[in-house]
This record gives C-alpha cells, sequence and structure tokens, in this order.
C-alpha cells in the first residue's frame, strides 16, 4: 500500500536538497554537460519543471503531455535559461505540483501518464520522488546514487524490478544486496541469472546509470536492459 501523504513529505525534502545543490552553480555550469546523453544541466533542470507541470495535468484531468514533439521542444527552449531563472522554475513547479496534490481526492484511483502508462494516483508522488532524486545524480554535482535515502534505493530497485518482470527479452533473473531480494525478467522455473552487489550498484545499473561495474553475475552474462 502506496503512503502518498508520507511519499509527499519526501519528495518535498528531495526537492529541497536538488534547490540547494543547484543554487550552490553559477550560469556557467548550468550550461554544462549533465551525465545524461545529449543533455545540459539546463535540460535537466527543464525538464523536472516540466515533468511536475505535467503531473499537474494528470491530477488535473488532462492528458500529460500534449504530445512527445511538444513536451521535447519545451525541454530544449528552457534549458538555455540562466540560472536564477531555472532555480525560480523548479521551485515555483514543484508548489503548483503540490497544490495540485493537497485537494481532496480519490488516491485509489487509475490514472494515465505519458505514453499510455496507467498507475494508481497514490503512485504519483512516489514517482516523482524518483524523477527529483534521479535527475539529481544526473546533474553531475556531487550527489550520487550511494547519496540517496535507503528507502527511496530499495523502493526504486522493487519498482524497476517489477517494469521488467515477464520482459520476453531479460532472462529470469534473481537482484540481491545480500539481504534483501528481487525478481525480474521472463518467468521460467528458476532463475537463470543472479546479480548482486551494493543496492545503489543495482539501481544505478536497472535505471541506466551505470553499466553494471560492481556487480558479480553468476549463471550467465549480465542481462541487457531495454531502455526505461
Amino acid at each position: 500500500m502506496m503512503d502518498h501523504a508520507r511519499d509527499l513529505a519526501s519528495l518535498h525534502d528531495a526537492t529541497e536538497r536538488l534547490l540547494t545543490a543547484v543554487a550552490a552553480l553559477d550560469d556557467t555550469a548550468v550550461t554544462q554537460a549533465s551525465r545524461l546523453p545529449g543533455w545540459s544541466r539546463g535540460h535537466v533542470l527543464a525538464h523536472l519543471a516540466r515533468n511536475a507541470d505535467a503531473l499537474v495535468n494528470v491530477f488535473e484531468g488532462r492528458p500529460m503531455y500534449v504530445s512527445g514533439d511538444v513536451r521535447d521542444a519545451e525541454i530544449a527552449r528552457d534549458a538555455p535559461r540562466p540560472l536564477d531563472a531555472q532555480l525560480t522554475d523548479v521551485r515555483d513547479s514543484a508548489a503548483r505540483f503540490q497544490d495540485a496534490v493537497a485537494a481532496p481526492q480519490d488516491w485509489s484511483r487509475t490514472v494515465e501518464l505519458r505514453n499510455g502508462v496507467k498507475d494508481s494516483a497514490s503512485r504519483v508522488p512516489f514517482r516523482r520522488w524518483a524523477e527529483v532524486e534521479l535527475h539529481h545524480v544526473d546533474l553531475g554535482i556531487g550527489y550520487e546514487l550511494e547519496d540517496l535515502p535507503e528507502e527511496f534505493t530499495e523502493r526504486e530497485i522493487a519498482f524497476l524490478a517489477d517494469r521488467f518482470a515477464g520482459h520476453p527479452e531479460v532472462p529470469c533473473t534473481r537482484l540481491t544486496d545480500g539481504t534483501r531480494a528481487w525478481s525480474t525478467g521472463r518467468e521460467a522455473g528458476g532463475p537463470e541469472v543472479t546479480v548482486s552487489g551494493p543496492a545503489p550498484a543495482l539501481l544505478g545499473w536497472l535505471a541506466g546509470r551505470r553499466d553494471g561495474t560492481g556487480l558479480d553475475v553468476s549463471g550467465g552474462a549480465l542481462p541487457a536492459l531495454p531502455p526505461l
């Protein structure tokens, strides 16, 4: 059962961490490359702001994005802005999202996200929390996967393992950090591959942020994961 109120509080804390870290940059640093191919830090910040507004659309019964092309164009438009404009936009859009979810509503209802993905409204705050945490790492400004809250890391591993569960191109795989275990990939009589290592390394691989270095693999090669 999702605790959306707790996730919203965690999201608020994550957003404040990101804003504090970004405020220490300057206009030049915002234009420099992020860890995401082809995106500057400005692209990452613009995406975070537009994603918050897109989720407001979801909660107010509108399509998340007008179209993929419009989404990409808005990010490209907003990416070159100076630091102050980026900070204001991320802060203000985060506040608009918090205002939207503060309205009385049925948290058990199903909502439609990007590309036709459907989920419970109660899971959207966690999805937004993941956007903020992972893109903070993507900025490449000193916040690493190892710095993520332990609760978030464990839940995001479970979320991504579930996302790849049943995928015909991913072998039946057991994931473990030595204490906890998750299953993913196509159904089979038993795990074909076991991938083990520290939780941040598992998350980095599942989220496409790391290439699997630091993970131990038995029963075959490290599975190739489809893009998120």
